[in-house]
């Protein structure tokens, strides 16, 4: 599940700098706090930072330092949320990984179980435009089997930027639009958050993209360079079977992406020009989808059948 993802250009999502409510208060020398590694460069909300290594036996609880704090709302579950983070082992001096270099903020979903436990956990409560440390115990992080350059049971430290958040809702609203065409799938118009029925007739697929309003909100058209977020399910037509779904995990909470990022034209072009908080159908014709190759389980030639509920823009 989760193969909307792979359907980017790039893995991580592109996204603006510019923080809502941020506090840029700080000066540059290094900050420690609480038994916390001290920040030797880039102390400011915004700048890259750099790490000391951590001193003597880390934490096993996580610890949570705010270094600034902003002026934003705080963070709740539900939130979808723009992050730049810097993340080093505590017994290590130079980072694994971090988004300043990339010139990409992270984009996560608080609460959504997306993220290891250490963050969805350090990160709730905290104010937009802060700058908060974490340091987070193996349990809470990637645990005995470590991850890619991190080791087994590593403890790990992030400086994490909180950008901007926004709240997004549990489901499309809207009025109701007739599904009068029998020779085309029908979805549910339920409101409650959960999984919206998807039904695809016994009939040949059709050939054009289809997009189609279910729910049709009064929000604004969804422009192409729009970074949009979503619920949705996806099945073939061929078979009815889900090859994707953002409710799979049980959580229901949505998905991010820019749209200009999609290699799927089908999807991009069906998500255009329809209003922001509308649930639509769409069907993607294999020209428009994935082609003649297979991808992921979906085999050559699939015709794409999407229930899908544009949330808001980000």
């Amino acid at each position: 599940m989760r193969r909307l993802a792979g359907l980017l250009v790039v893995p991580l999502l592109l996204l603006s700098t510019a923080a809502c409510g941020d506090d840029k208060e700080g000066s540059d020398s290094a900050k420690t706090s609480d038994g916390a590694p001290a920040i030797t460069a880039g102390a400011k909300f915004g700048e890259k930072p750099t790490l000391a290594k951590g001193e003597g036996k880390p934490p096993k609880q996580l610890k949570v330092v705010v270094l600034s704090e902003g002026k934003g709302p705080a963070l709740k579950k539900g939130d979808a949320t723009d992050v730049n983070y810097y993340g080093q082992q505590w017994d290590k001096d130079k980072p694994f990984d971090n988004s300043f270099d990339r010139g990409e903020p992270f984009n996560l979903t608080i609460g959504a179980g997306g993220v290891i436990k250490g963050w969805d956990q350090g990160l709730e409560g905290q104010k937009v435009g802060s700058r908060v440390e974490l340091v987070i115990p193996p349990e809470l992080g990637y645990g005995a089997q470590g991850q890619g350059d991190i080791s087994p049971n590593a403890t790990l430290v992030f400086v994490v930027d909180i950008l901007k958040a926004k709240q997004i809702p549990a489901s499309a609203q809207g009025k109701v639009v007739p599904q009068e065409d029998k020779n085309l799938p029908v979805v549910g118009t339920n409101t409650d958050g959960k999984a919206p029925e998807l039904t695809i007739p016994k009939v040949a697929a059709p050939t054009k993209l289809v997009s189609n309003y279910v729910l049709e909100s009064a929000g604004a058209v969804v422009k192409p360079t729009d970074k949009v977020a979503v619920k949705y399910v996806g099945k073939l037509w061929k078979d009815g079977k889900v090859f994707d779904s953002t409710y799979a995990t049980g959580t229901g909470n949505p998905v991010t992406f820019p749209l200009d990022q999609l290699t799927l034209k089908g999807l991009k072009d069906g998500i255009v020009g329809k209003k922001v908080g509308s649930r639509i159908l769409l069907v993607i014709p294999p020209d428009q989808g994935l082609g003649n190759k297979e991808s992921n389980g979906i085999p050559a030639n699939s015709t794409l059948v999407f229930s899908l509920d544009i949330l808001a823009v980000m």
